[in-house]
């Protein structure tokens, strides 16, 4: 998961998943890179509008249940609504922090979505303890009260095992705070898909790394998992007139939460 070049001469999973979504703020490698994909497999947008539908949905679940304080990393590039307009509808106040290893994203996202009560920094999911520890980070959220911590679409670029790094981002959580995740999953996902999928993102700064079901499961250990569990994307809590109503058998999908101890 290396940090892309801001002159965009090599595509990033961020600016690919932007596009994928209508943004218009990418480069020409991320656009080839995205046809590319679409001509492996078709259902990759539909992939990546089923996870933004899942992040509006959970936002809007945890912010339903009292959270208005939110960690967003991996955030990408901004696409409307973001995390922070779905959680002010309900806390007006709420305050986020975005996170993103790609320069271009929090130089975007920092022109565009940072105001009073959000932030965006330049973070790296391997280093948690970093994100943690950064000053903006710090000053924006108050680590005694339950955050909501989101981790969409960008648990499967870490190669790593991914376990000591989810452990260290739920010990400095307080009791009630919520992990939203979504993972591309090798069971689910056609083979062929697979193979052409982590091909492409080869090429990238963001090579792909495809747990299991079991793998993905146990990414939550220590959270008591929402219903109905770990799902498709779209099966988890759908909604009538859900902006992204797609579906694809591409990533499983959880929200857990963090029991008073």
């Amino acid at each position: 998961m290396k940090s892309s070049p801001t002159d965009g001469t090599k595509a990033s999973a961020a600016r690919i998943y932007a596009h994928m979504l209508g943004s218009t703020d990418t480069f020409a490698a991320d656009r080839e890179a995205a046809a590319m994909l679409t001509s492996q497999f078709p259902s990759v947008r539909d992939v990546c509008r089923a996870n933004r539908g899942f992040l509006l949905r959970t936002v809007r679940t945890m912010a339903e249940a009292g959270i208005d304080q939110f960690l967003d990393i991996g955030c990408g590039l901004p696409v409307a609504p973001n995390v922070h307009e779905v959680a002010r509808e309900i806390h007006p106040d709420t305050r986020v922090v975005y996170v993103d290893l790609d320069p271009t994203v929090v130089a975007h996202a920092q022109a565009t979505m940072d105001q009073k009560g959000v932030a965006t920094i330049a973070g790296d999911l391997r280093d948690p303890k970093t994100i943690l520890d950064d000053p903006h980070v710090r000053a924006t959220l108050d680590f005694s009260r339950p955050i909501g911590l989101i981790t969409v679409g960008v648990m499967h670029f870490v190669q790593e095992d991914a376990r000591p790094l989810v452990a260290c981002l739920r010990d400095a959580l307080a009791p009630g705070s919520y992990f939203s995740m979504t993972h591309a999953c090798s069971d689910t996902m056609p083979e062929e898909e697979a193979v052409a999928g982590m091909a492409v993102y080869k090429q990238t700064s963001n090579p792909v790394n495809l747990r299991t079901r079991a793998e993905i499961t146990e990414l939550f250990d220590g959270f008591e998992l929402l219903t109905p569990g770990i799902v498709l994307v779209a099966d988890w809590r759908p909604v009538a007139g859900d902006i992204f109503p797609e579906r694809a058998p591409e990533c499983l999908a959880g929200v857990g939460r963090l029991p008073t101890r």
